[in-house]
């Protein structure tokens, strides 16, 4: 798998290509269709990264500390 840099250069590479005028419409699909692709991708890749640095954040700074999880709240009366 490529670097995410790399795909985005590539992504951007088919943007411009697909606004050329004298595209013909074959390629214009099959380059839309590799864009696409390579944008789900990216989204799915920066949701994991997303996620990774959420539980980075949230970890203890020592191990007696818990981590906040967010889930309730102090003023739940339980």
């Amino acid at each position: 798998m490529k670097k995410i840099e790399e795909r985005l250069a590539r992504l951007e590479e088919l943007a411009e290509r697909i606004k050329e005028n004298d595209l013909p419409l074959e390629d214009a699909v099959a380059v839309f269709e590799e864009g696409i692709k390579l944008a789900k991708g990216l989204e799915r890749d920066l949701a994991r990264i997303e996620g990774k640095v959420e539980l980075l954040m949230n970890q203890p700074e020592s191990e007696e500390e818990k981590p906040e999880l967010g889930l309730f709240d102090d003023d739940s009366g339980a």
